[in-house]
């Protein structure tokens, strides 16, 4: 009896955890998600040929609309008091606000033939920043105060410089993050460093990463951190997807020095990293061409939780609720 208690505990102990107790998914035929943002119960999105809305899933309920300003591609959005910002990424750049009666206003414009915006954030007292590719010499970094209603751009005489290669992916509006009065910014492809103003981008300072890098194609592709200290970075080499090394980072300095985790291990090529909010920083969610994955170690390792690989972006509401947006569809998982 003894022996067949033991083998049972064996078995137990080796079934895998299931984390997933149900999945939603609305599908959104030809449209590529790269931008979320959940507020309270509504999931709002934005996406390619200029699509953008909000679900909710509770109420069965959805509104679909066409920027009437751009039908470029919409990688970057936020969310501020009773309104949604998003911000193409092609020339010329527009930010855009969405109601939720779907009335729209343009409130901010900027022609170049270099311009790219890459990713936005408004935090819950309305400053704000969004982040592109250089149009010159560093990267194109816009503030706002008064959450979003008005924008004015860093000059580059107030930035550090770029180095050769050096930009951003607009992979799943995850590049940038704010923290009172802190802005983190990642930066990509033949460089990838992290940079960081703790005066709302007065002043920067900017640190390597040992992320993947030296080619267009490779860096950090996403970033979060959970406080002023514990950040994460993702990424790899787009050409390669299937490589692991070296596309995983944590700080727990503020983004001053980073270490590699899970090197050579678990996912390759990954667009979106997130930390579970009120988990002390030690459980987080990433979604890539690998799949979607969880770790509540700091990233040390991983499990696949979805083999789906058509996820490009996530947010997380809270420890049992998880939103996945990618090509053609929003998913909702309910979490054990």
């Amino acid at each position: 009896m003894k022996i067949i208690y033991f083998l049972l505990l064996v078995v137990i102990s080796c079934k895998p955890l299931q984390l997933v107790k149900n999945a939603q998914t609305v599908v959104l035929e030809k449209t590529s998600i790269r931008a979320i943002h959940v507020q309270n119960d509504t999931l709002w999105f934005a996406g390619s040929a200029g699509k953008m809305g909000w679900i909710n899933f509770e109420r069965n309920e959805k509104a679909i609309y066409k920027n009437q300003f751009t039908e470029a591609e919409l990688r970057s959005a936020s969310f501020y008091n009773t309104t949604f910002y998003v911000l193409n990424v092609a020339n010329p750049a527009q930010i855009v606000g969405l109601s939720n009666l779907g009335v729209q206003k343009n409130y901010y414009s900027e022609k170049n033939e270099k311009v790219f915006y890459d990713s936005m954030y408004i935090d819950a007292k309305g400053f704000g920043a969004a982040i592109g590719d250089p149009t010159s010499t560093c990267l194109s970094v816009l503030v706002t105060t008064n959450g979003g209603a008005e924008w004015q751009k860093i000059p580059c005489e107030q930035l550090p410089e770029v180095m050769e290669g050096e930009a951003a992916f607009a992979a799943s509006n995850t590049n940038v993050k704010l923290i009172d009065n802190t802005i983190f910014i990642v930066s990509g492809g033949k460089k990838s460093r992290l940079f960081k103003s703790i005066d709302k981008g007065k002043t920067w300072n900017v640190f390597d990463t040992p992320i993947i890098q030296g080619k267009q194609m490779t860096g950090a592709f996403s970033m979060d951190f959970y406080d002023s200290k514990v950040g994460m970075l993702v990424g790899g080499n787009y050409e390669d997807q299937q490589n692991n090394e070296a596309n995983k980072a944590i700080t727990f300095d503020g983004g001053k020095t980073w270490k590699l985790v899970a090197n050579k291990e678990a996912f390759g090529y990954a667009s979106c990293v997130q930390f579970v909010p009120r988990k002390k920083g030690n459980e987080l969610f990433v979604c890539g061409t690998s799949g979607v994955y969880f770790s509540k170690d700091f990233g040390v390792t991983w499990k696949k939780i979805l083999d789906d690989n058509d996820y490009y972006t996530l947010r997380i509401k809270d420890s049992k609720t998880l939103f996945l947006a990618g090509k053609n569809k929003v998913t909702k998982l309910t979490l054990n």
